[in-house]
């Protein structure tokens, strides 16, 4: 259940055993991929995530609209990128969930898109989970992180994000930008010295934004990524429903 597009009585009626948050970011994805590319990639894999879950006869999800801007100062340097502090984020991610908490939908998993938003959403869900106002639990899935030998190759806008887009947004994926994505990109995120990353910021490693092939990630592969990823966030759904508190 997409709940942007129910109305309260669908909600009240409906047997939800959890709700799916996305969470994004609007931030540059080198000259060929949106700057929502997050946020999009983050929908698509909770809406494949609805659909899993929901085959299966246990219950509904409920899929909250998107959270479009999140943790992504290290891309600061590149026009058109947003971002908000790791405090606020926090903030209205939580409270955004305790909000569904209020109507009886005391499961979440926030479905994140962003790299950015890793660390900050892990600690949502701990708080969210700890709170003794409300009988509630999170858990927090990074999409890119669950797709097995492919998690190898997430860099930034490179095969991985690339791929999924190709699949779910294609008319979205500016083609004849590929060759220049691809030449201008970094091999690999940050400047690493001593396993110290010196860099704060994306512009000091990658001129374009990118890291990464993204003429490695085709439609098929990024076919393959959202199968992978949804089965992944079912399998987290479920324990999640199941967990005794």
């Amino acid at each position: 259940m997409r709940l942007a597009d129910a109305t309260w009585t669908d909600v009240r009626d409906a047997d939800i055993d959890l709700a799916f948050v996305p969470v994004g970011s609007t931030e540059q994805h080198g000259p060929h991929a949106p700057l929502g590319t997050d946020t999009l990639n983050a929908v698509a894999v909770a809406e494949a995530g609805e659909t899993a879950y929901e085959a299966s006869d246990r219950g509904a999800v409920a899929v909250s609209p998107p959270i479009p801007v999140g943790v992504a100062e290290e891309h600061r340097a590149f026009d058109g990128t947003m971002w908000v502090s790791p405090d606020t984020f926090r903030a209205y991610v939580r409270e955004a969930a305790e909000s569904l908490s209020s109507h009886g939908i005391h499961r979440v998993v926030f479905v994140n898109g962003h790299g950015g938003n890793v660390a900050a959403l892990a600690e949502v869900a701990r708080r969210f989970s700890r709170d003794a106002a409300h009988d509630g639990y999170a858990a927090a899935f990074t999409w890119f992180d669950s797709v097995g030998e492919h998690a190898s190759d997430m860099g930034h806008a490179g095969p991985l994000e690339t791929a999924l887009l190709r699949a779910t947004h294609p008319d979205l994926v500016r083609e004849d930008r590929i060759a220049d994505a691809r030449d201008g990109a970094a091999d690999r995120w940050g400047e690493w010295v001593a396993g110290v990353n010196l860099a704060h910021d994306a512009d000091e490693f990658s001129d374009n934004g990118v890291v990464g092939d993204p003429s490695a990630g085709d439609a098929e592969r990024g076919a393959e990524l959202l199968d992978t990823a949804s089965d992944a966030l079912v399998e987290v759904a479920t324990a999640v429903v199941d967990r005794d508190l």
